[in-house]
């Protein structure tokens, strides 16, 4: 009976670009909402320096967890849309702080989201191969 398991070395990476992608859309989303609702708290929420230091991390991260499951398994379906959501991310660095910021990185961050998950499955697959 063949077990799927993740070896936690080769797992690292993805996990952690996961999580912290789910933190940066709930950050996004909750900055949008708060802003909408209470424009005072909105200001500490979107301060320029916090979104700027956590797209840095999750595309160092992203790099990293990406280009090392696509040097195991060669499946290019998540390099793709993981280098698609890190440009959209990449993108929002560039843009005035704002709406279009949160946009173009929510909708990176949902892109690196997904690949990471297509990722891990891709890993695990080569894994029993």
């Amino acid at each position: 009976m063949i077990v799927n398991r993740f070896v936690p070395a080769r797992d690292l990476f993805d996990r952690l670009a996961i999580g912290l992608s789910a933190l940066c859309l709930v950050h996004c989303a909750a900055s949008v909402i708060l802003l909408a609702l209470l424009a005072t708290a909105g200001g500490a929420l979107l301060h320029p320096s916090i979104h700027e230091f956590g797209l840095g991390l999750a595309i160092l991260l992203a790099i990293v967890g990406l280009g090392r499951g696509f040097l195991q398994h060669r499946r290019p379906v998540p390099m793709i849309l993981g280098t698609l959501g890190i440009a959209l991310m990449a993108t929002a660095l560039g843009v005035p702080h704002g709406v279009s910021e949160a946009a173009f990185t929510m909708l990176g961050v949902g892109c690196v989201a997904i690949a990471h998950l297509l990722n891990r499955r891709a890993s695990a697959e080569s894994l029993i191969a």
